[in-house]
This record gives structure tokens, C-alpha cells and sequence, in this order.
């Protein structure tokens, strides 16, 4: 999986998923996130356009991220899910719990 930095202002962020987030390739998504949350991010925003597949270790790196963020006073915002991924978050109940928009248009500004 490739996670990109696609930009970055103040407490928020906006990177994009290409792949697949797995066993293998949650932990570095994990680790790359700590890292910005450690520089001050509170909001981010996933483009998930290009993220062919998410397990459970996936599922799991990003509630962790989630509660993170919220414990912080942000929130994690994840957009342009492909349907197989809408279908894992949505089977699993994490549509419920992470803010999922259909576009990166429909991205909340949490400034607003």
C-alpha cells in the first residue's frame, strides 16, 4: 500500500490510500499516522479512492486512529470509498462510528 501526503495545513490533513491495508501494511499507516498526530494533526481526511482492500488489521488501525483523533478534539474523515471497502465498513459497523463521505468534495472543513 502507498500512503501519500497530499496536503497539509496547520491541525489538517489529507493523504490518499493506494492498495491494499492488510496485516502487512497496516502497521506503517499506523506509524506514519503517529508521526503526524506527534507534529499536531487533529484532522485528517483519507482519500480512500484508490484503496482496493482493508482487513480487520486494517479496520482496526483506523479506529485506532479515530479515537485518537478524537481524543484530541478532531475527527478522521475517510472519503470516495470503492464498494467493496464501503461494504467491509459498513458489514463490520465502522460506517457507524467513522465519518465516511462519498467525495472529497463532501469533506466536512472542520474549521466550519
Amino acid at each position: 500500500m502507498k500512503i501519500k501526503e497530499v496536503e497539509r495545513d496547520g491541525t489538517s490533513m489529507t493523504i490518499a490510500l493506494d492498495g491494499r491495508m492488510d496485516a502487512m501494511t497496516s502497521p506503517e499507516f499506523s506509524s506514519r499516522l503517529e508521526g503526524w498526530i506527534g507534529d499536531g494533526v487533529k484532522h485528517c481526511v483519507i482519500d480512500c479512492s484508490r484503496l482496493d482492500y482493508i482487513s480487520s488489521a486494517g479496520l482496526r488501525a483506523m479506529l485506532l486512529l479515530a479515537k485518537e483523533l478524537q481524543g484530541r478534539g478532531g475527527e478522521v474523515q475517510l472519503a470516495a470509498l470503492q464498494e467493496t471497502v464501503q461494504e467491509v465498513f459498513a458489514i463490520s459497523g465502522f460506517d457507524k462510528i467513522i465519518s465516511i463521505v462519498a467525495t472529497l468534495d463532501d469533506v466536512v472543513d472542520p474549521s466550519s
